[in-house]
């Protein structure tokens, strides 16, 4: 059987901060891996001074510019495949829940969820992946695109007919506290590192998957240096990661993942464990 996954995400980075090591891990692994990304993220903060123009309330460029950025990431991770849902620009980052950019004509949380449901379920039927994944009903931390992505990938997947399994990816509750615990001890951070308890994260009990991406760390982090408008990746001792937040964040050697959809008999420690 040639294994084949898809990843739903909503902009370009949340597929290499969510899931860049599973991306290049089963890639590395000989598996055709898709990621569909549903808009360009055209509403995201810019981390660089000298790409500041390119923001939406001035020159409005940062979608093409993160297009290129997504396309880097996509050779870091070793990807078979991307598409943006609907094709490229169809769809617009509708931004953090009550601005302004909800209002856009294009804007993905205002579209019809039906035609974006049927727009993946078209890539679904294409692509015939057995494993899907996205995010869970609170699109990991409440971003508006990232629950519309939950919710069309909810009503595109399970019932099509090479779908076996849908996973959400989550964050790890041990792990994070683990991995902000040691950037305190020995990061030395430019980053403020999070208090225990202010990133979301699940409870491990929830969490059947487990997916080792220590071997997959570089690529991971090849990708994440690749999205410089929206994140910084600091290297040292303990290589981690911040957004526009100025948030440190750690990056663990595993990726965590709860079934959505599917018999998960054998996927304690692989997405295709068991077949």
């Amino acid at each position: 059987m040639k294994r084949k996954l898809l990843l739903v995400h909503a902009h370009p980075d949340d597929e290499s901060i969510a899931t860049g090591g599973t991306i290049a891990r089963y890639a590395a692994e000989g598996a055709e891996v898709c990621v569909v990304t549903c808009t360009l993220g055209e509403e995201g903060e810019i981390v660089p001074p000298r790409l500041a123009h390119l923001a939406a309330a001035e020159a409005d460029q940062l979608g093409g510019y993160r297009s290129g950025e997504m396309a880097a990431a996509a050779v870091a991770l070793g990807l078979t495949r991307h598409e943006y849902l609907g094709g490229i620009g169809r769809w617009r980052d509708s931004g953090m829940a009550g601005t302004p950019a909800a209002a856009h004509p294009r804007a993905f949380t205002g579209g019809s969820a039906v035609e974006q449901t049927t727009q993946l379920r078209a890539l679904l039927d294409d692509f015939a992946p057995q494993v899907v994944v996205t995010y869970d009903s609170f699109g990991g931390y409440g971003h508006p695109d990232h629950i519309r992505a939950h919710d069309i990938t909810m009503a595109a997947a399970p019932d099509a007919p090479s779908v076996e399994r849908v996973f959400h990816v989550v964050q790890s509750e041990s792990a994070l506290a683990a991995g902000l615990a040691e950037l305190r001890a020995r990061a030395n951070s430019p980053f403020r590192v999070a208090a225990d308890g202010e990133l979301p994260s699940t409870p491990d009990g929830k969490i059947g998957t487990v997916i080792d991406i220590s071997a997959h760390r570089k690529a991971k982090l090849a990708a994440l240096r690749a999205h410089e408008t929206q994140l910084t990746v600091v290297d040292g001792a303990v290589a981690h990661f911040a957004l526009t937040n100025d948030i440190a964040q750690p990056v663990p050697s595993a990726e965590y993942f709860v079934l959505a959809h599917g018999d998960g008999h054998g996927a304690e420690t692989d997405l295709f464990g068991g077949w």
